[in-house]
């Protein structure tokens, strides 16, 4: 599976773990070269806090488009080290 956005590939996996109907890719599956720091947070009561990655593509910026739990609470932990994606970032076979 693919994370598109701007016409560019941003991540790419086979081993994709899904959770309430978001794809989430291994961290190592993001391609660096169009991420971002972001210092935006939030907190999901059972998943704990996530932190944010922006994309910037061609010179364009999609703020807060990718999310990942660092350190999530016990009942997420298979999404520890991993990225998700809104935003309109297409996910493609």
């Amino acid at each position: 599976m693919k994370a598109v956005w701007n016409g560019k590939v941003v991540a790419e996996s086979d081993d994709l773990v899904l959770v309430e109907g978001n794809h989430y890719f291994p961290m190592d599956a993001l391609d660096r070269t169009y991420v971002t720091y972001s210092n935006h947070k939030s907190t999901c009561p059972w998943k704990g806090q996530a932190s944010y990655f922006s994309l910037l593509v061609d010179g364009e910026l999609n703020q807060d488009a990718a999310w990942y739990y660092a350190d999530p609470k016990p009942a997420a932990e298979e999404i520890k080290n991993r990225v998700a994606f809104w935003k309109g970032v297409q996910i493609v076979q």
